[in-house]
Formats: C-alpha cells, sequence, structure tokens
C-alpha cells in the first residue's frame, strides 16, 4: 500500500531552509494564514475543564452548527477532522474485496482510506480540465457495482466546482455519494454552490465540511458530517465516544460566534486567490487554472516544476509540487496574505529572467 504523502511539518521545513518560522511563506497546504479568531485564543486561554471528558454527543456543537448551516442539528455529526469521517464511512460501508468510485487528480485520502478496508479503488480520470467523467462513472457503476463514489467540490488540486446537473444525474445511481465541501466557503456563492440542504430529502448524498480551511482550525482538527439520519443512526453506534477532542469544539463554538470576522478574512483570501490567479496568468510559462477554492493550480510549462520548487524554497516559499499521471509538471500555490504574493510574483519574476 502506498503511504499518503503530507507535507513536511513546519519546525521540520524551518530546520532544512535555515529560516526561522516568520521568514517562511507557507503556501503548500492551503492553510489559512492568518489564523484562528481572535475569540478563539481568548476562549481555549480560558477555558476551565481540560481534565474533564468532552460532551459524547458534542450538542451544544451540533446546535451550533446547525445554526451556520441552516440544516437540523440531527443531521450533522462532528469529527476530528473530516478525515475522520471519511474512515468511519469506509469502515462502514467496506468489506474486503468491495469497491469505491474515485475520480482523480482529487484529494488522495478517499483511495487511501478505502485501501485500508480492503476495497478496490475503481478510478474515473477527470478530463484535462478536471471535468468529471459523468458517463463513465455511469458504466463503472454498472459494471463494478461499487458502494461509494467520492467527490470533491471546489476539487482539490484545482479548485473546479461540480456542476449541479451533473450530480443529479450521479444520485440516480445506486450507491452513496460523499461530496467533499473543505472549500465551499471560498466558492463565489457558497449557499447556492453548496449541496448540504439537499441531504435530508437525498437518502444517499453525505456531504463533509472542515474548520480546517476557513476557521484557520486545521492543527485542532474538527470537521463534521452532513449525512441522512438512516446513515447517521448506524455511525452513532460506531463512532468512537470521545472522538472530539474538548480544544477542539471550543474552537469550533468560538469560530461559529465571530462569523463576520472570519467571513471578512474569507473575502480577503477569496480577493488575493483572483489576484494571484491574473498575475500568474500574465507569466508565458505558466497556465492557472481557475479556482473556487483558498488556491491556485498552474501547469508549469516548458521548463520543470521541481527546479520550480526548489528555487521558491530556496527562498523561503513553500508551494506543493506534483509529478503525477493528470499532474506532470504542476505547482499549486494557496492564496496568501497580499504580502506573501507579492514576494511570491516578484521571486517568480526573478526566476524569469534567470531562466
Amino acid at each position: 500500500m502506498e503511504a499518503y504523502t503530507p507535507v513536511k511539518p513546519f519546525e521540520v521545513l524551518s530546520r532544512e531552509l535555515g529560516r526561522a518560522p516568520h521568514e517562511i511563506i507557507k503556501l503548500d497546504a492551503n492553510e489559512n494564514p492568518y489564523g484562528p479568531s481572535p475569540r478563539v485564543l481568548d476562549a481555549l486561554s480560558r477555558f476551565p475543564w481540560y481534565h474533564i471528558y468532552p460532551d459524547p454527543q458534542q450538542g451544544e456543537l451540533r446546535q451550533a452548527l446547525a445554526g451556520y448551516t441552516g440544516l437540523p442539528a440531527e443531521h450533522i455529526l462532528p469529527g476530528h477532522g473530516a478525515d475522520e469521517l471519511l474512515d468511519y464511512l469506509c469502515r462502514l460501508f467496506l468489506a474486503p474485496g468491495d469497491s469505491i468510485l474515485n475520480c482523480p487528480p482529487t484529494f488522495g485520502m478517499y483511495s487511501f482510506d478505502a485501501k485500508l478496508s480492503g476495497a478496490r479503488v475503481i478510478e474515473v480520470w477527470r478530463d484535462d480540465h478536471f471535468r468529471l467523467d459523468v458517463a463513465g462513472i455511469e458504466r463503472a457503476v454498472k459494471e463494478h457495482r461499487p458502494k461509494l463514489l467520492f467527490l470533491t467540490s471546489p476539487n482539490n488540486p484545482d479548485g473546479s466546482l461540480i456542476p449541479h446537473d451533473a450530480l443529479r444525474r450521479l444520485l440516480r445511481l445506486p450507491l452513496i455519494v460523499v461530496v467533499d465541501e473543505a472549500y465551499i466557503e471560498f466558492a463565489e456563492d457558497p449557499a447556492a454552490n453548496s449541496v448540504a440542504s439537499w441531504v435530508p430529502h437525498t437518502p444517499n448524498l453525505i456531504v463533509l465540511r472542515t474548520f480546517s480551511k476557513w476557521a484557520g482550525l486545521a492543527g485542532l482538527r474538527l470537521g463534521y458530517g452532513i449525512f441522512p439520519l438512516q446513515i447517521l443512526a448506524h455511525l452513532w453506534t460506531f463512532k468512537q465516544p470521545y472522538n472530539v477532542n474538548v480544544a477542539a469544539t471550543v474552537a469550533g463554538l468560538a469560530s461559529l460566534n465571530d462569523l463576520p470576522f472570519l467571513q471578512t478574512r474569507i473575502a480577503v483570501l477569496k480577493a488575493e486567490r483572483d489576484r494571484l490567479y491574473s498575475a500568474l496568468g500574465q507569466i508565458p510559462w505558466l497556465h492557472p487554472y481557475p479556482s473556487q477554492a483558498n488556491f491556485v493550480l498552474c501547469r508549469v510549462e516548458g521548463r520543470a516544476a521541481a527546479e520550480l520548487h526548489r528555487q521558491l524554497a530556496a527562498q523561503g516559499i513553500l508551494v506543493r509540487y506534483y509529478d503525477k499521471p493528470g499532474l506532470q509538471n504542476c505547482i499549486r500555490i494557496s492564496a496568501g496574505r497580499p504580502e506573501d504574493t507579492e514576494r511570491l510574483l516578484q521571486t517568480l519574476t526573478e526566476y524569469k529572467e534567470a531562466a
């Protein structure tokens, strides 16, 4: 089994690059460069009950999420990051020899968790513009009878949204459709582009979300899922009783109580993403893809993306490098602060002139 390849820990990169953490521009993992709301830091410092086990039902957090999503709390289950919920779904639905459908290039954890459950991964590749092959998925369902179909909207690593008409067509298939909306807050109209509101009346649709990106809580690992009630009934008996720790719960509640502040930060990151996309498009040897997430994927043309990645790192600028099927010679750049974008673009300009 091939291990999932994450980015290197920040402290390791700091030592390798010989730079203090504050000197590094970290644009390689789609993290929020502004960090959490100040209310989160205050709430964490004041909370007095870290020595007490958390609420296994996460009642207060679920009610707050109901207010945020506009959906009944009985459809919502928090998790230790959305990754935990992905693992639960694979273990709940898959036995050795079962299969899932995956649509690469996309997030690597879907195939990773399926293989941990002994399942086969049937791949229906996206086209050169990262669009889903809906007809190919339909053929694969007929041939392989998979249990689960994993989709990401906006997709990682390119940032494209799944058209609603395509998703409605896929929901007519005899399998569970899991839509990962980790980046939905960065879409131009999150409410219109999300399909979370479909879940209560769609028995084979599950939507996953996270606090990692929009709320800046990646290090605390807090996510949640929106489930049909008949599936959630099984998950309540299946999940670890204290799966969401107290600190993550406190941080999640504080974030949901400071939405205007965090939404302003989201708007700033979306503007920086759009600025980044436009500026990268002016560099002749970069081909950026339009994105509805907090990152921009670029295909490097006529030059080695590996060398570009290395030279940026030498300047303390970290981006994600890809060289695998569907993503040959590519880099992905997370939206950062305006000063991060300035330094990145200046370094790219100098690289262009030196090449």
